[in-house]
């Protein structure tokens, strides 16, 4: 499974825990990604993508249409 947004890009950030002691140690803060099919009139197909919590919101916001429209110009594969 992908490690981004396929919408919005979002990646995992990496930085540090501190502690009480501040000791410090590495961690990484995942972003909320879900597994979503669509369908899409314009393609007259079903697909699947690795969204966000975020990239949910703008799909229903903007229309599945628009946001792959925006994915195709920016070279984003479907599946």
């Amino acid at each position: 499974m992908t490690t981004y947004c396929q919408v919005t890009g979002a990646r995992p950030i990496f930085g540090k825990s501190v502690s009480h002691s501040h000791k410090r140690t590495s961690r990484r803060w995942n972003p909320n990604l879900q597994r979503k099919r669509y369908w899409v009139p314009s393609l007259g197909r079903a697909i699947r993508l690795t969204v966000s919590a975020k990239g949910i919101r703008i799909i229903d916001k903007k229309g599945i249409d628009v946001v792959v429209a925006q994915m195709l110009a920016r070279g984003e594969k479907l599946r």
